[in-house]
């Protein structure tokens, strides 16, 4: 086939013209990265977030979206391999330019990313509880830090079940290894005796758990209350909740207080065995709210699925959204600068009652609940703090932490201010 000089020009102008046209499509929307694995031994916790997040967007558009633009979800696959995690967060960043990413769960997965959002100034919403010991300027802490979770926990147990031997069970993984030095320290100065403390950890997707159990029923046998403190992350806990009622473990002789399982973990376990055992969140779907009613409706209506459950991380991206868009319209642009400098302070209402403010530290404040396994996967909340708990993001408990605090606002604007010593860091974690 011949072209002429004409038709060639014409043809052209006409590409030039649609890829002007599809450019023009392209700033019409706002990007929003959602960056949570869909595979592999994390997506039966991540799955869930990546569906509200959908929902999230899709109501945020109903209402007109964001600056007179819709928001566009841009989804990727980490498949729960914490190297790929950061390959996904530079993709998303620099060639979806999304505007910002709500993402990870496990703390390894936000340990890998953590770099390249800090390098491309861009900005992460986590939403999962973790063991603290850090404060990004790019990144908003929307799940509980150790004092808003692992710490009202323990003194539970200790108060009202009168616990005095400790099992700190857990992956092995930067979340559980830190979160138990915490509470291992909290404990000792409690006064609890190091041969009362019995730590354990597991690889992900661990499944056998027969001996450790067995392990779990012969340290509680000494005569003295015990406890498992559980930081089991991802489908391993569904053995290992099998293995405690196969063993006969029940909540009145070894209760178990898990701080990663939730109701969507619960889903696919027959939880009958298990009543009575505990979990220390900020949400539980059974919190009986207006605002947590509405959105458990919503939630079912936009799955199409009566059975689907909800649960704290949801909750925490819920918060972290309208945190975002708020600071976005205060801000009246999507420049990340420009937000991170508005979400201070910016306080949104929570699903459990009230509102949860966007504290200096770029942590949240939030209710502590302590909630009973039921016998339908649902919790009965049986302990909550009288208010809301501010995250602290260096732990009181220990040595080269307790002097440090966070301060994003300028002109302190650091992540590890040191108290004693007047001086930055000059590191975010």
């Amino acid at each position: 086939m011949i072209f002429s000089r004409r038709s060639f020009i014409g043809a052209a102008l006409a590409g030039a013209t649609m890829l002007a046209g599809t450019a023009a499509l392209a700033q019409d929307t706002i990007k929003v990265g959602v960056l949570h694995s869909l595979s592999g031994t994390m997506a039966i916790s991540e799955t869930t977030l990546k569906d509200v997040m959908l929902m999230l967007i899709e109501e945020q558009n109903a209402k007109g979206g964001i600056l007179g633009k819709k928001l566009e979800a841009v989804v990727v696959d980490p498949a729960s391999n914490w190297p790929l995690f950061a390959e996904k967060a530079r993709e998303l960043i620099t060639r979806n330019k999304v505007a910002a990413t709500f993402g990870c769960w496990t703390s390894v997965s936000r340990k890998s990313v953590l770099p390249v959002f800090e390098e491309l100034n861009s900005i992460l919403f986590y939403p999962v509880q973790y063991e603290g010991e850090e404060s990004s300027k790019n990144v908003f802490y929307t799940g509980a830090a150790p004092n808003q979770q692992a710490i009202p926990a323990v003194d539970y147990l200790m108060e009202t079940e009168g616990v005095k031997r400790w099992v700190l069970a857990g992956t092995d993984y930067v979340y559980p290894r830190t979160t138990n030095k915490i509470l291992e320290a909290y404990l000792k100065a409690k006064g609890v005796k190091p041969e009362d403390i019995m730590i354990n950890y597991t690889p992900f997707g661990h499944s056998d758990w027969q001996t450790i159990v067995s392990d779990i029923k012969k340290f509680g046998s000494a005569g003295q209350k015990t406890a498992v403190v559980s930081t089991i992350n991802g489908d391993a806990n569904v053995p290992f909740y099998k293995e405690l009622g196969n063993q006969g473990v029940k909540a009145k002789d070894i209760p178990v207080v898990a701080f990663s399982v939730g109701e969507e973990e619960l889903a696919g376990v027959d939880t009958k065995p298990l009543v009575g055992h505990l979990a220390a969140w900020n949400y539980f779907q059974s919190v009986d709210t207006p605002e947590n009613k509405a959105f458990i409706e919503k939630w079912k209506a936009f799955t199409k699925n009566p059975k689907r459950v909800t649960n704290d991380p949801m909750e925490a991206h819920v918060i972290g959204f309208q945190m975002w868009v708020k600071a976005v319209e205060k801000a009246g642009t999507t420049d990340s600068e420009a937000v991170i400098d508005a979400m201070v302070g910016i306080t949104v209402p929570n699903l459990t009652g009230g509102y949860s403010a966007m504290m200096p530290n770029h942590h949240i404040t939030k209710p502590v609940l302590i909630g009973e396994i039921q016998g339908d996967g649902q919790f009965s909340v049986v302990w909550q703090t009288p208010g809301l708990v501010a995250g602290d993001e260096w732990s009181d408990h220990l040595e080269g932490s307790k002097e440090l605090i966070a301060d994003w606002r300028k002109p302190m604007s650091c992540g590890n201010f040191n108290v004693k010593t007047g001086k930055c860091g000059g590191r975010s974690s």
